[in-house]
């Protein structure tokens, strides 16, 4: 840990990332002077400001540190950003996140979750677990934790718990000693080209498990077979050929009911308060891994009930007889079909109104026959334009595009005023909202539109 005890002022490009905030705040934590850039003020920046780091929002060098020992940067910072080039180009030390994550996790017990779809989730779950037991974790998240209202936070116990990102091959960075793996299906294309490349990575993550380490692994991945651990178990919540599985499962008000049954142990009486039986899969792995690292069942049982979840995984922004509104950063074709799985199995007899914002052009072009596809699986939907994040538009590549490709009946692109003006005169009785763009902030004034103006 020699590297970081010298850091006494740290400087972040992009601090008002999810990954980028959770350091910037374990520096912070350090007693660091911790300051950062970000393009726009959000409610993450403010309260990174309230927290006591400094940050602004204009490209300029002389609002910058000037003597920093670290600068980080995400890889979403445009190539020409002035502050990151005058950092690289006068010789100080500038970092991805994941190498600085790798300096934090290199002398810790590492719980490294991966996967290109659950990771946030079941990193959280593991996180929660850990703390709500007593056992005790520093634990950096992908979103923020409903319980605790952060994406980090530390314990004298020197174990991480990480969420292991496959974006830019960042998660090879790591040394896991623990590693979940909830999926390898295509994503980022834009970065590994192929499929294939996608699974080679998660092979490779693998490969870095330290001697005597333990590999939880969603039953079924297509490349199982290549995966080498001394402690290996599979889970699956329906399919008994899993190591790991689901009895007794119960839907009773919208929460699930169930038991846990392993080669050499159970765990019975669980109750989960969150929505969406691909989430039941996300606890079995948290469980395994809180099992392996000797936690007691009935410490475990409390701590799952006590789960409140990850804001925008299946969060209920609005839940009452008449109207129900679930936010879920779902922005991949797989992601989408689990999360509308999950929604028939609470709300079996409400017309199920998505609305979906497609979340890059590269996604939406590689992925467009299964997101179509997905689609179709609600009773209507709503599509938003692109949202661009990192990149420029693609000619052809557009909402319209996937709309044109489903079978559905009740299908629509709408801009976002329009989307507002037809929630207050449709008045939906179950709608979901999911992509990881910008549609969060279309929630609440939807809830508003739902909550304030009843159709009479």
């Amino acid at each position: 840990m020699s590297k970081l005890t010298t850091i006494q002022t740290i400087y972040f490009i992009g601090v008002g990332g999810i990954g980028m905030s959770a350091i910037a705040r374990y520096f912070l934590s350090k007693g660091a002077n911790v300051s950062g850039y970000d393009k726009t003020p959000t409610v993450l920046t403010n309260q990174l400001e309230k927290e006591g780091i400094q940050i602004h929002y204009t490209d300029d060098i002389t609002l910058a540190p000037q003597q920093p020992d670290v600068v980080v940067y995400t890889p979403a910072i445009p190539k020409d950003h002035k502050e990151l080039n005058h950092f690289i180009n006068n010789g100080f030390t500038v970092m991805k996140r994941s190498d600085i994550l790798q300096w934090i996790t290199e002398n810790s017990f590492n719980i490294c979750v991966a996967g290109t779809h659950g990771k946030t989730t079941v990193t959280s779950m593991v996180a929660h677990l850990l703390r709500h037991t007593g056992y005790g974790c520093n634990a950096f998240l992908g979103g923020i934790s409903a319980n605790y209202h952060t994406n980090f936070w530390s314990h004298e116990r020197n174990v991480v718990v990480v969420e292991a990102d496959e974006y830019d091959r960042s998660f090879l960075k790591l040394a896991p000693n623990v590693e979940v793996i909830t999926s390898m299906d295509p994503d980022h294309l834009d970065i590994y080209g192929t499929a294939e490349e996608v699974e080679n990575a998660f092979v490779q993550f693998a490969g870095k498990l330290k001697p005597g380490g333990t590999i939880v692994a969603k039953h079924g991945l297509s490349r199982a077979a290549e995966l080498r651990a001394d402690h290996l178990f599979t889970y699956d919540h329906q399919n008994e050929a899993a190591d790991i599985f689901v009895k007794d499962l119960k839907v009773v008000n919208g929460v699930y009911h169930f038991s846990v049954q392993a080669p050499d142990w159970s765990i019975d009486n669980l109750v989960l308060h969150m929505g969406g039986l691909h989430n039941i899969d996300n606890m079995i792995a948290a469980i395994t891994v809180a099992k392996q690292l000797g936690i007691d069942a009935d410490k475990i049982v409390a701590a799952v009930a006590d789960y409140k979840g990850v804001r925008r995984r299946f969060e209920y922004a609005l839940n009452t007889p008449a109207h129900v509104v679930i936010d879920d950063y779902a922005h991949h074709p797989d992601e989408l079909k689990a999360l509308l799985s999950g929604v028939r199995s609470i709300f079996p007899n409400k017309k199920l109104t998505l609305v979906f914002q497609p979340h890059l052009y590269s996604r939406t072009k590689d992925q467009a026959a299964g997101f179509s596809a997905t689609l179709d699986l609600a009773d209507e939907v709503i599509l938003l334009p692109i949202y661009p994040a990192r990149e420029l538009p693609m000619e052809g590549v557009n909402s319209e595009m996937l709309l044109n490709n489903m079978q559905l009946n009740q299908k629509q692109v709408l801009e976002k005023a329009a989307f507002l003006d037809w929630v207050k005169t449709t008045q939906p009785e179950l709608l979901v909202m999911a992509g990881a763009g910008d549609i969060d902030t279309l929630v609440n004034p939807a809830k508003e539109l739902l909550m304030n103006h009843p159709l009479l």
